[in-house]
């Protein structure tokens, strides 16, 4: 009884540290019980191992396999974001609200739409499914978020960027789409690898602009060229 009772207490000092997001303990248990036969921890560590997910474990997990080697998302583009993105600085509606006062930044909307392929009667061009309002004085590049680019739409993206920094790639730029949309988490990255230094993620997108009773414009994509 009293080597049960030494035993107990052991697994429970090891459910206090699991039980704080270290699977990897449960399932180094799991193998240790199994081997020793021991009932009690076996079933802890088997219960451990089975928890399911926390919301960020599972947004983690989420990232991890959607993320290419070269660190874009590139599946399941409406789902829950990071709060921050490599190379760029996240801002809230507040912020923005103050850094347009004060800086003017380029304001890139790069919500997604349908691409209507190029044929011999018509040439490759944008097929909006519903109107878009975005931010007042935004320039709208669509679907240069994509995990994967062709060459065309890089060249899209670079082009666009240029000519609305007019070269300066100190200009600030605050990218954005709407709320849970990895689009804009890959267009910021994308522009740093262009050579842009001043990056501005607008997590909120027009969802959190118009949530704060804000005006929202109609807007008409950048034709492709």
């Amino acid at each position: 009884h009293r080597r049960r009772a030494i035993r107990q207490a052991r697994w429970g000092s090891y459910f206090s540290s699991i039980h704080k997001g270290s699977r990897t303990f449960a399932l180094l248990y799991l193998t240790t019980m199994l081997r020793l036969g021991t009932t009690f921890g076996l079933l802890l560590a088997l219960s451990l191992v089975l928890l399911p997910l926390s919301s960020a474990e599972q947004s983690a997990s989420s990232t991890l396999i959607a993320v290419d080697s070269n660190g874009y998302r590139i599946a399941n583009y409406r789902a829950p974001t990071p709060t921050s993105v490599p190379h760029g600085i996240t801002i809230t509606t507040h912020e923005l609200q103050e850094l347009i006062r004060l800086q003017d930044p380029v304001l890139i909307d790069v919500q997604a739409v349908t691409v209507r392929p190029e044929t011999e009667d018509f040439s490759m061009s944008w097929l909006p499914n519903r109107a878009r309002f975005n931010l007042p004085g935004s320039v709208w590049l669509p679907n240069v978020g994509y995990g994967k680019l062709v060459e065309r739409m890089d060249d899209y993206f670079r082009y666009h960027l240029a000519r609305v920094t007019g070269g300066n790639r100190d200009r600030p730029i605050v990218i954005y789409c709407v709320v849970d949309c990895w689009m804009s988490w890959n267009a910021v990255q994308r522009a740093a690898g262009y050579g842009y230094r001043q990056l501005y993620w607008y997590r909120e997108g027009t969802d959190g602009w118009a949530a704060r009773g804000l005006p929202l414009v109609k807007a008409e994509p950048l034709p492709l060229h």
